[in-house]
């Protein structure tokens, strides 16, 4: 990025320092840990920490300038030559400095929201899309109030389209977002049950994730899972439905699994699209991405192209070798109902392998019913699959509905409390005739089982 004088002075009443005659920003940053070049640091007030109180360690980490709430005292041990632009709120002129640096890049943006499956649409997006454009996109979890400016600051001057992921917990976190971002096009992967405690209903989640045309542009698309009937009521001129029913504007057919990944077909098409992903849940995903590369005239050699040169952000139905030869899934960067049901389907698919082993622990923030929510996953957990190992308190929900629907006599169910009393038993299951399943929500860190298994 490069982001000039004039641009820090239209969120800012007045400064203090001495500004050089070449002035300019390569880096905006919140963490003063974090070393940076000619970096403009943004102090935020959050619950339990103050950046205001860490400009000193911001500048030996370098920067070279900063914003400054109005109503903090300056330390004096600054140095009076540093540059400094006092706001009424740092948090706000951050939102206002990504919006003004937005405006003048300009560049096509697309933003990505949905229960599941955000991250995924954004790498596939990219993959595609960098075929014919310069492309940014959020890494990590750069999806929030915070760091959505942030992503937008770091884009490069070049930049020709924007790909920006949209997370929420609540009402009226999307809008906001949106409106910063003012997508050309917008997407909603589906609608699922996380978020369910804090907007009480998935009708809830279906409006709040709504949210996201809010900001966008007037002559703008919004594609959607035509299949989710909760969506069905915001469809519009504006919105292009993708799924499997015939209904949909794009209506996926012919899917098939091969040792690659999926194939599938479109509208009646002959054409066939591929793409290296295990599952059939990521053909949706794979289906915004191609919408929106023909909406911008992308040509399907390009498309095809983009789709086989895919890469993923790390713990999506990530392949790796786990001890003596055995297949391991990390699809363990979170989970929802509608996720897991999706992850076990996909073992359930695979070609090859005696054993299958599903690791499940629990899922968080699914509300009062949160307890069936767990019990339902057993309904999809049916042979082929071979053994099945909870881990947690909420995880065990899904070995007792497993055990009172009589699955005990098809397949073995261990149920743990913690991670370590389950690798035991795992580690006697692993084979080179063996794939296992890793899922469950964030916090319960299942990535570290994975890690002492493999390879």
């Amino acid at each position: 990025m490069r982001l000039d004088l004039s641009l820090i002075q239209k969120v800012s009443s007045s400064n203090r320092g001495e500004i050089p005659p070449c002035f300019s920003i390569s880096e905006v940053f919140i963490d003063s840990r974090l070393n940076v070049n000619e970096g403009l640091f943004v102090p935020i007030i959050g619950e339990r920490f103050d950046g205001h109180s860490f400009l000193e360690t911001a500048i030996q980490n370098g920067a070279v300038a900063a914003l400054w709430q109005k109503s903090k005292q300056l330390p004096t041990t600054i140095d009076e030559t540093f540059p400094v632009f006092f706001v009424d709120d740092t948090l706000q002129a951050l939102q206002q400095l990504a919006t003004f640096y937005r405006q003048e890049i300009n560049p096509i943006v697309i933003g990505v929201t949905g229960s599941n499956g955000k991250t995924t649409t954004k790498d596939i997006l990219e993959s595609v899309l960098a075929k014919k454009y310069k492309t940014h996109k959020t890494k990590g979890n750069f999806n929030n109030h915070i760091g959505l400016p942030l992503t937008i600051l770091s884009m490069p001057v070049d930049c020709e389209l924007l790909i920006l992921e949209m997370g929420m917990s609540g009402y009226g976190e999307i809008s906001l977002l949106s409106k910063l971002a003012q997508p050309d096009f917008a997407v909603v992967t589906n609608i699922g049950e996380s978020h369910i405690e804090q907007l009480g209903s998935r009708e809830g989640i279906a409006k709040a994730k709504m949210e996201i045309t809010d900001g966008l542009k007037p002559s703008g698309y919004v594609v959607i899972d035509g299949d989710e009937p909760l969506l069905i009521p915001y469809v519009n001129e504006r919105a292009i439905r993708c799924g499997h029913l015939a209904s949909n504007d794009v209506v996926i057919q012919a899917i098939t699994s091969i040792d690659e990944g999926v194939t599938f077909q479109l509208n009646n098409e002959k054409d066939q699209f591929v793409i290296p992903l295990l599952g059939n849940h990521n053909v949706k995903n794979a289906v915004y991405a191609i919408t929106i590369a023909r909406k911008l005239h992308l040509d399907d050699s390009l498309i095809k192209s983009g789709l086989i040169d895919l890469q993923l952000t790390g713990m999506r139905l990530e392949r790796l070798q786990g001890l003596n030869g055995a297949l391991l899934i990390n699809d363990a960067y979170n989970a929802s109902p509608t996720s897991m049901k999706a992850a076990i389907e996909t073992v359930k698919q695979l070609q090859g392998y005696e054993r299958k082993v599903l690791v499940l622990g629990d899922m968080y923030e699914l509300g009062v019913n949160e307890e069936q929510l767990h019990r339902d996953v057993a309904d999809v957990i049916l042979a082929p699959i071979t053994n099945v190992i909870t881990i947690g308190q909420k995880g065990k929900w899904i070995a007792e509905a497993l055990e009172t629907q009589g699955k005990a006599r098809q397949f073995s169910i261990d149920s743990f409390h913690s991670k370590d009393e389950a690798l035991p038993v795992l580690k006697t299951l692993l084979d080179e005739k063996t794939v296992v399943l890793f899922k469950a929500s964030r916090g319960l860190k299942l990535e570290t089982v994975i890690e002492t298994v493999s390879y």
